[in-house]
């Protein structure tokens, strides 16, 4: 197999390690209409019953998932307070060392031992061993790996059991474990006593890539960029390298960085209504504001009037004057007046009988804080065509980033290997053999309204700002829970065909949409790969946490059936050139992306239904490949590795762009070299 599940429970969503300060993060305890801060922790989750319970509460979780001996897992989740105190039963932020291994019952018989893979590689930071195997009791058998190396080093780690989706999927590292010096041979010794040997092989041991030429230029990105910096730049290349380069607009708009004006009036729960725009906040619905008035006089009906820009509503009295409108009295009230440039609603599920107190004008507002020259209108979203022949008559490359907001290092994957091969194109043969046998196309930012109110707004945020929620999920302070994941969007093996993976729950972190490609962002990819059928390979990038995968994607939880595997022919394809562009990573500063998350996503990491690499394979036969940007780092000083997340210092996201950049580069040179078959 190509590598064992890299969790013992399923996973749904992708996270993070480190967060950027949000913007509009409020100091101090959040009031009625403010969401409620996030933070990044980590987690102790027992078994899979208990990360089930933790899924269906809705927590955003990382796709940093770190199994410990005893059988628990260590997950990264971005959280609420309010998550935080309702942790389902046996979940708890970590903390210290994990626990010792469980006892765990043994075979009645000897068991079957056999070693699918032992590899070692070397990065920056010294050897390390990944070892994956596989025993005839499953779980029930705890598995022990000895190894001995150069210059007389041995060393000794217990393997952890991974079941998924109640399938025993064998036993391998949490994380590869560190070696003194290069290991060469290993024993693997069962409880249940059965043993296995095997000689350990390099890894990744692919194909080195072409050598650059003298003179050859890299180091294009500075900071993160906002999208519109990120349309900047591929318009300016496309200036300079008008030849070489084309434009695409692509035909579907997204939805706009932009939203309703919104104002909760009232003390929630019992007596608050919550005013909306009927336009958005940026086309005048920021101007509007609402009071309540109390008439002061007795046996006064409900009344509402307009008058310009304000809206009052004067609350009926009682024989003494008393304010007794209900909130569900007053939006009504607003609700009934003709031509009114606002809608209300109850607060959330209350059903509005509390008596509704006056209150002062209060402003709506839709919440965006950027800058007024960051467009608020839908925005278009361009592709840059590289290549010398751009007719369709070489092989085509697809290379798109940032379907989730929050991954900041992603875009600059992209632009970075865009400017490398416009700007050594002049004078490097490697980078001239590309442009003449490919087509690439390069969408620096699919998702770019998510991006800017991650940006500029909420930096946790994963999917787009189109809001499907009924109005009790839509008041103020629920504004950071809206959005599609465009990556749950697609449609094959997705949430309405029955796979496992997305959300139908308008406020979770992989709500999959209304139905499937409902979302501009989604088409937009599509779109791509409808129109230009030359294109046969697709990067989409991601991150954090290091891996390289590729279809299937999906499976039904019933049964754990995936989408159909790919052919053995296409499968032993997928990991060779896998093993090469992760040959080409490791070239810029160490960084190996483990063997254990190496392989088809249902093997390596979670089932992601409605995904687009899934699309892109099945319907169109392009093969789809997954970055996950950003592998853990090596301490020291701990001895641990630790992760990196969605906006590291600008230093080390600049670090995984440029190693990224060049395992994007290298699949090219893949595609320059591919025949049909």
């Amino acid at each position: 197999m190509h590598g064992l599940r890299a969790s013992a429970v399923v996973l749904l969503i992708v996270g993070s390690t480190f967060l950027a300060p949000a913007p509009s993060a409020p100091a101090v305890a959040a009031g009625p209409a403010d969401p409620e801060p996030v933070s990044l922790v980590t987690l102790s989750v027992p078994d899979a019953a208990a990360m089930e319970r933790l899924v269906a509460s809705g927590a955003d979780l990382t796709e940093r998932v770190r199994p410990q001996p005893d059988g628990s897992v260590r997950i990264d989740a971005v959280l609420t307070p309010s998550q935080l105190a309702a942790l389902p039963e046996g979940v708890s932020r970590a903390s210290g060392s994990p626990a010792p291994a469980a006892p765990k019952a043994t075979a009645t018989q000897q068991d079957q031992v056999v070693v699918e893979r032992a590899v070692w590689f070397r990065s920056r930071d010294g050897y390390f061993l990944s070892v994956e195997a596989s025993s005839s009791a499953a779980e029930a058998a705890t598995l022990t790996v000895t190894w001995q190396g150069r210059r007389g080093t041995s060393g000794q780690a217990e393997m952890v059991a991974y079941v998924d989706a109640g399938a025993y999927l064998g036993h391998q590292f949490s994380t590869p474990v560190p070696a003194d010096d290069r290991p060469l041979r290993i024993t693997v010794t069962s409880t249940g006593g059965g043993t296995a040997q095997a000689r350990v092989r390099e890894w990744p041991d692919g194909a080195r890539p072409d050598q650059n030429g003298r003179g050859y230029q890299k180091d294009f990105v500075t900071q993160y960029m906002p999208p519109a910096q990120l349309n900047e730049r591929i318009k300016a290349l496309h200036r300079q390298f008008p030849r070489l380069t084309d434009l695409i607009a692509l035909p579907y708009r997204t939805n706009g960085y932009r939203r309703h004006a919104q104002a909760l009036i009232g003390t929630p729960p019992g007596a608050a209504v919550v005013v909306t725009s009927n336009a958005y906040g940026s086309e005048g619905g920021n101007d509007l504001s609402v009071e309540l008035a109390a008439p002061g006089a007795p046996d006064r009906p409900l009344r509402v009037t307009v008058s310009g820009k304000l809206i009052t509503v004067s609350l009926a009295t009682d024989a003494s004057g008393t304010p007794v409108s209900t909130a569900a009295q007053v939006v009504a009230a607003v609700n009934a007046v003709p031509g009114i440039p606002v809608k209300a609603s109850l607060y959330r599920t209350d059903p509005g009988a509390g008596v509704m107190a006056a209150a002062p004008p209060v402003q709506l507002d839709d919440f965006l804080n950027a800058p007024a020259d960051v467009p608020r209108a839908p925005a278009q979203v361009l592709a840059l065509r590289i290549g010398e022949r751009r007719d369709g008559s070489r092989t085509g490359v697809l290379a798109y980033a940032q379907e989730h907001a929050r991954e900041w290092v992603t875009p600059l994957v992209t632009i970075e290997a865009a400017e490398r091969l416009l700007r050594n194109y002049a004078h490097d043969r490697a980078t001239r053999r590309l442009l003449e046998r490919t087509d690439i196309f390069i969408v620096p930012t699919v998702n770019p309204d998510g991006a800017n109110y991650s940006f500029y707004d909420f930096n946790s945020q994963r999917k787009n700002m189109t809001n499907h929620c009924p109005a009790q999920q839509s008041d103020p302070a629920l504004r950071n829970t809206w959005g599609v994941d465009v990556n749950r969007n697609y449609a094959v093996g997705s949430l309405s065909d029955g796979y496992f993976g997305a959300s139908a729950n308008c406020q979770s972190g992989t709500y999959a949409g209304p139905g499937e490609h409902s979302e501009p962002e989604s088409r937009n990819v599509i779109w791509l790969a409808q129109k230009y059928r030359n294109i046969r390979f697709a990067m989409n990038v991601h991150s954090y946490g290091g891996f390289f995968m590729w279809p299937p994607g999906a499976y039904k939880l019933d049964g754990r059936v995936t989408l159909p595997r790919p052919t053995p022919q296409d499968e032993a394809y997928f990991l060779r050139s896998a093993r090469t562009i992760e040959q080409a990573i490791a070239g810029e500063r160490g960084t190996v992306i483990w063997p254990q998350q190496t392989g088809p996503v249902t093997d390596v990491l979670y089932s992601a239904a409605g995904n687009s690499a899934d699309e892109l394979w099945y319907d169109h036969g392009i093969y789809g490949w997954d970055f996950e940007v950003g592998a853990d780092l090596w301490d020291p000083a701990t001895r641990t590795w630790e992760g990196v997340g969605f906006q590291p210092p600008f230093e080390e996201g600049h670090a995984e762009a440029m190693e990224f950049a060049t395992g994007l580069i290298s699949l090219i040179g893949i595609a320059a070299d591919y025949k049909e078959r």
